[in-house]
């Protein structure tokens, strides 16, 4: 069937409105390790799918799936090791304090379930978020985001904050927490939660300054609210620095919600949270997600830890990553339309601006170039508040040699775009 028929059809049945990659729409249909092949047999360089963690189809992954699929799956109602094994191999991977887990089937059910806890457990309504942002796509969801434009609008209990750069006063952009829960006492309410993504990915990863995150938690903590960090981009050691993006502050969560990546490719997502919360909002309501951490599911999760431990790829990310670094600020030298990259580890980002001038983002740029390194065999994508920064985020088994062949596409795709 061809590109044009499948898209003509994938028009009639999903609407014209569900989103596509590309002005030049890809059919995939094989994916192995960090590369991918289309319809007509073209291998890509995966430098963005962020799902499959530990590489496309691992095979211990696959294995475990399979092996879990042939004997048994069921709700999480029944006794089964696998849940437990999972819960307790996860649960590891944090700091002591966060120790209970409730599975769930997408980052979107995580982030609904831990604003419901928030909410239920400190009594109070208010939610702070950043004023670009992006947590899931639920009704509930959808009314603290804030990077898109949804029909329901931002919910009337939430206040927004500016996400700082590096050289901003950490204290005045701390003040823009402050005002928001003086916004919220003046609408006869307090904060239930603050709610972040860990490397600011959807703002364009800037690098905070020293100190701002503490300073944000502590101040919403006074004001009786909880610290959400929301994991499902920068988790599972994709940083490079920690298995967690939390851990690149000193602020311990006091809930996470984790997506996306944990089932490499399989629908797994969770909530970990200290144990007063998770049994305080037992008390107050019955939770019970069907699908969430089904054995199959559980199977599939604890294998990604596996792969993640036995391949050193948290150390992968550290080492590929800086170099990735390094050969991007070699070419940001070369070509005056980038910036130095942001991020960490495997989670990278690259400004465009227009002429040079840092001052001028150029999404339209950035589009462009997104759309030639998909001809030249590597898949990347963009974010941020102008859509300007290039996203690098790819599976953890990323090596050296990819790094190069990416590098090299971006040096020939800002050759021909300038």
């Amino acid at each position: 069937m061809s590109d044009d028929t499948l898209l003509d059809r994938r028009h009639r049945l999903l609407g014209a409105g569900a989103p596509l990659f590309y002005d030049r729409p890809l059919h995939l249909v094989k994916g192995e390790g960090a590369r991918v092949w289309d319809s007509d047999g073209r291998v890509y360089l995966d430098a963005y799918n962020n799902v499959p963690h530990v590489g496309h189809c691992h095979p211990h992954v696959v294995e475990a799936l399979a092996d879990q699929a042939g004997r048994l799956n069921l709700s999480t109602r029944y006794l089964d090791e696998r849940i437990l094994d999972y819960g307790d191999a996860l649960t590891a991977t944090f700091a002591d304090e966060l120790s209970r887990v409730s599975l769930v089937c997408s980052g979107t059910e995580a982030s609904e379930l831990a604003l419901r806890m928030a909410r239920a457990c400190t009594g109070n309504e208010g939610v702070i978020v950043t004023d670009f942002c992006y947590h899931g796509n639920s009704a509930v969801v959808a009314g603290l985001c804030t990077a898109f434009e949804m029909p329901e609008g931002i919910d009337p209990r939430v206040r927004t904050i500016r996400v700082p750069e590096a050289d901003d006063d950490p204290a005045e952009a701390a003040a823009e927490v402050e005002a928001a829960i003086a916004s919220m006492a003046e609408a006869g309410m307090k904060p239930a939660a603050i709610f972040f993504d860990t490397i600011f990915a959807t703002e364009g990863m800037p690098a905070v300054p020293a100190g701002y995150v503490e300073q944000i938690v502590a101040l919403t903590r006074e004001a009786g609210g909880l610290y959400i960090a929301d994991e499902v981009q920068p988790g599972l050691g994709r940083t490079g620095t920690g298995m967690w993006g939390h851990q690149l502050y000193d602020a311990v969560p006091d809930l996470v919600t984790l997506g996306k990546p944990l089932g490499n490719g399989h629908p797994l997502a969770a909530v970990v949270a200290r144990p007063a919360l998770i049994d305080d909002f037992a008390n107050k309501a019955m939770y019970f997600n069907t699908f969430g951490g089904n054995p199959v599911s559980c199977a599939v999760g604890h294998a990604v830890l596996e792969v993640i431990e036995q391949e050193g790829l948290m150390e992968n990310a550290r080492k590929v990553g800086a170099y990735l670094h390094e050969g991007l600020l070699v070419l940001g030298n070369k070509h005056a339309t980038i910036g130095a990259p942001r991020g960490r580890g495997f989670f990278t980002g690259v400004p465009f601006f227009a002429d040079g001038d840092r001052e001028r983002p150029a999404p339209d740029l950035t589009k462009a170039a997104v759309n030639t390194m998909r001809e030249r065999g590597v898949l990347i994508s963009r974010t941020g508040r102008h859509d300007h920064v290039l996203k690098i985020r790819p599976p953890m088994l990323f090596s050296a040699a990819d790094a190069d062949q990416l590098l090299a596409a971006l040096d020939d795709t800002l050759d021909l775009l300038a």
